[in-house]
């Protein structure tokens, strides 16, 4: 791989809509990783995460989705079989990735995308958190993206000291102005 990027997508202020976010803030405080591999926090950004698209050889989008089973179940899939889904696209953050990737690939260079989703148990409550049920199976979409880069060559190695999930939901939660120092 020359160029990979980790994209984490939803709306960390609408509680299990942030997981996405939530896991590649986990990956890049957690895990070392070659320097040929850029972890974005992609928000709400939208339409402006085109440009991965055009510019990396691989992307991941860490999101949740709508697709049918257990709450906290993990899915892996292509932009093929996400844009074959057809109506049951109903989060936002599924019809925004959609929209980009039908937008991309009408353009001549375009990277290969994989998706990496959680159903989520609720994303309505305004709350900077995630339910119970996401948190419990949080590990298995961390281990999911690690397998998924693996199974690309990309090997990312855990740091001795781990910041919990807790830790980082907290962060965002309450951020703080950074300190500046003028002489």
């Amino acid at each position: 791989m020359d160029k990979v990027v980790l994209v984490g997508i939803g709306n960390i202020m609408f509680s299990d809509d942030g997981l996405g976010v939530y896991a590649v803030k986990y990956i890049e405080e957690n895990f070392k990783r070659p320097p040929y591999v850029k972890i974005v926090d992609g928000g709400t950004l939208g339409f402006t995460l085109m440009t991965y698209y055009q510019e990396y050889d691989k992307v991941y989008i860490v999101s949740t989705t709508s697709i049918e089973g257990d709450e906290g179940k993990v899915h892996r899939f292509t932009k093929e079989a996400l844009m074959d889904q057809g109506v049951c696209r109903q989060s936002a953050n599924e019809v925004e990735v959609v929209q980009m990737l039908e937008i991309c690939s009408l353009l001549e260079e375009m990277a290969e995308v994989e998706i990496i989703a959680m159903k989520p148990s609720d994303i309505m409550p305004v709350e900077a958190n995630l339910t119970a049920c996401v948190k419990a199976q949080f590990p298995k979409l961390i281990d999911t993206i690690i397998e998924a880069f693996a199974k690309d060559g990309v090997h990312l190695t855990p740091h001795q000291k781990q910041t919990s999930l807790d830790e980082i939901i907290n962060a965002y939660a309450n951020p703080t102005m950074p300190t500046h120092h003028y002489h």
